[in-house]
Protein backbone atom coordinates (compact mmCIF):
# COMPACT_ATOMS: atom_id res chain seq x y z
CA UNK A 1 0.00 0.00 0.00
CA UNK A 2 2.60 2.70 0.78
CA UNK A 3 4.38 1.71 -2.77
CA UNK A 4 0.96 2.61 -4.56
CA UNK A 5 0.94 5.55 -2.40
CA UNK A 6 4.64 6.66 -3.14
CA UNK A 7 4.41 6.14 -6.63
CA UNK A 8 0.51 8.31 -7.03
CA UNK A 9 2.40 11.20 -5.03
CA UNK A 10 5.74 10.88 -7.09
CA UNK A 11 3.31 10.72 -10.09
CA UNK A 12 1.44 13.77 -8.84
CA UNK A 13 4.20 15.47 -8.42
CA UNK A 14 5.86 15.30 -11.80
CA UNK A 15 2.71 16.30 -13.22
CA UNK A 16 2.56 19.64 -11.42
CA UNK A 17 6.29 20.50 -11.97
CA UNK A 18 5.60 19.52 -15.71
CA UNK A 19 2.34 21.83 -15.94
CA UNK A 20 4.39 24.88 -14.44
CA UNK A 21 6.57 25.24 -17.30
CA UNK A 22 5.72 27.55 -20.01
CA UNK A 23 5.22 25.64 -23.53
CA UNK A 24 4.95 27.00 -26.54
CA UNK A 25 3.92 25.49 -30.19
CA UNK A 26 3.98 26.85 -33.61
CA UNK A 27 5.36 27.77 -36.62
CA UNK A 28 8.96 28.93 -37.83
CA UNK A 29 9.31 30.47 -41.24
CA UNK A 30 12.66 31.16 -42.93
CA UNK A 31 14.37 29.04 -45.81
CA UNK A 32 11.67 26.41 -45.07
CA UNK A 33 8.88 26.08 -42.88
CA UNK A 34 9.78 24.20 -39.68
CA UNK A 35 7.16 23.17 -37.08
CA UNK A 36 8.60 24.58 -33.60
CA UNK A 37 8.29 23.41 -30.23
CA UNK A 38 9.56 25.50 -26.67
CA UNK A 39 9.72 24.23 -23.10
CA UNK A 40 10.52 27.04 -20.61
CA UNK A 41 13.90 24.58 -18.26
CA UNK A 42 15.66 26.71 -15.60
CA UNK A 43 14.44 30.36 -14.78
CA UNK A 44 13.61 31.78 -18.15
CA UNK A 45 16.03 29.83 -20.25
CA UNK A 46 14.46 27.54 -22.78
CA UNK A 47 14.77 24.33 -24.72
CA UNK A 48 13.68 24.78 -28.57
CA UNK A 49 13.50 21.73 -31.11
CA UNK A 50 12.05 22.38 -34.61
CA UNK A 51 11.27 20.17 -37.69
CA UNK A 52 11.30 21.48 -40.44
CA UNK A 53 11.17 20.62 -44.69
CA UNK A 54 13.24 22.98 -47.05
CA UNK A 55 13.39 22.88 -50.62
CA UNK A 56 15.13 19.66 -50.79
CA UNK A 57 16.27 18.70 -47.22
CA UNK A 58 14.10 17.82 -43.43
CA UNK A 59 16.17 18.91 -41.00
CA UNK A 60 15.60 18.41 -36.96
CA UNK A 61 17.01 20.53 -34.84
CA UNK A 62 17.47 21.28 -30.81
CA UNK A 63 18.70 24.75 -29.32
CA UNK A 64 19.02 25.53 -25.85
CA UNK A 65 18.00 29.11 -25.64
CA UNK A 66 19.72 30.93 -22.82
CA UNK A 67 17.69 33.99 -21.90
CA UNK A 68 20.01 37.28 -21.75
CA UNK A 69 17.95 39.88 -21.29
CA UNK A 70 14.03 40.86 -20.36
CA UNK A 71 13.89 44.79 -21.30
CA UNK A 72 10.61 45.97 -20.17
CA UNK A 73 9.91 47.80 -23.14
CA UNK A 74 6.07 48.23 -22.85
CA UNK A 75 3.65 47.64 -20.01
CA UNK A 76 1.94 44.62 -21.02
CA UNK A 77 3.38 41.41 -22.61
CA UNK A 78 7.16 40.43 -22.58
CA UNK A 79 10.33 40.66 -24.08
CA UNK A 80 13.20 38.57 -24.36
CA UNK A 81 16.40 38.81 -25.77
CA UNK A 82 17.87 34.78 -26.35
CA UNK A 83 20.95 32.61 -27.51
CA UNK A 84 22.01 30.11 -27.89
CA UNK A 85 23.87 26.43 -28.81
CA UNK A 86 22.26 22.82 -30.14
CA UNK A 87 22.51 20.48 -32.88
CA UNK A 88 20.95 19.40 -36.08
CA UNK A 89 20.33 16.84 -38.54
CA UNK A 90 19.65 16.12 -41.84
CA UNK A 91 18.11 14.19 -44.78
CA UNK A 92 18.74 15.58 -48.45
CA UNK A 93 20.26 17.64 -50.40
CA UNK A 94 21.99 20.43 -48.47
CA UNK A 95 23.90 23.38 -50.32
CA UNK A 96 25.00 20.92 -52.95
CA UNK A 97 25.61 17.79 -50.91
CA UNK A 98 23.22 14.93 -50.39
CA UNK A 99 22.60 12.34 -47.94
CA UNK A 100 22.93 12.68 -44.09
CA UNK A 101 23.80 15.57 -42.45
CA UNK A 102 24.87 16.17 -39.20
CA UNK A 103 25.37 19.67 -37.88
CA UNK A 104 26.68 22.28 -34.87
CA UNK A 105 23.99 24.95 -34.69
CA UNK A 106 24.46 28.48 -33.08
CA UNK A 107 20.83 30.71 -32.90
CA UNK A 108 20.63 34.08 -31.25
CA UNK A 109 17.11 36.18 -31.58
CA UNK A 110 14.65 38.69 -29.88
CA UNK A 111 10.71 37.54 -28.88
CA UNK A 112 7.88 39.44 -27.62
CA UNK A 113 5.10 37.42 -25.55
CA UNK A 114 1.92 39.29 -25.54
CA UNK A 115 -0.34 39.31 -22.95
CA UNK A 116 -2.70 36.86 -24.63
CA UNK A 117 -1.23 33.62 -25.10
CA UNK A 118 0.99 34.22 -28.43
CA UNK A 119 4.39 34.59 -28.89
CA UNK A 120 6.36 36.07 -32.05
CA UNK A 121 10.38 35.77 -32.45
CA UNK A 122 12.67 36.90 -34.75
CA UNK A 123 15.76 34.99 -34.78
CA UNK A 124 19.24 34.00 -36.92
CA UNK A 125 20.36 29.88 -36.65
CA UNK A 126 23.38 29.27 -38.00
CA UNK A 127 24.24 25.77 -38.59
CA UNK A 128 27.73 23.98 -39.84
CA UNK A 129 28.12 20.57 -40.60
CA UNK A 130 28.97 17.66 -42.28
CA UNK A 131 27.00 15.98 -45.28
CA UNK A 132 28.20 12.35 -45.54
CA UNK A 133 26.65 11.52 -48.82
CA UNK A 134 28.29 14.05 -50.29
CA UNK A 135 31.49 14.17 -48.63
CA UNK A 136 31.13 17.95 -47.62
CA UNK A 137 31.26 20.60 -44.89
CA UNK A 138 28.42 23.04 -45.11
CA UNK A 139 27.34 26.43 -43.72
CA UNK A 140 24.56 28.07 -43.54
CA UNK A 141 22.79 30.91 -41.79
CA UNK A 142 19.32 32.06 -42.19
CA UNK A 143 16.41 34.26 -40.50
CA UNK A 144 13.48 33.37 -39.16
CA UNK A 145 9.92 34.65 -38.13
CA UNK A 146 8.24 32.06 -35.61
CA UNK A 147 4.66 32.53 -34.39
CA UNK A 148 3.60 30.16 -31.64
CA UNK A 149 0.93 29.70 -29.04
CA UNK A 150 2.00 29.76 -25.83
CA UNK A 151 0.21 27.56 -22.63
Amino acid sequence: MKKILAIAVLALGISFAAAAQPRAIGARMGWGFEASYQHTMKGADFLEADLGLFTTALNGAVVYNFMIAQPAWTDRGEWGFYAGPGGAVGIGVLNGAGGFNLSAAGQVGLEYTFWFPLQLSFDLRAQLGYAFGGKAFYFGIGPALSVRYRF
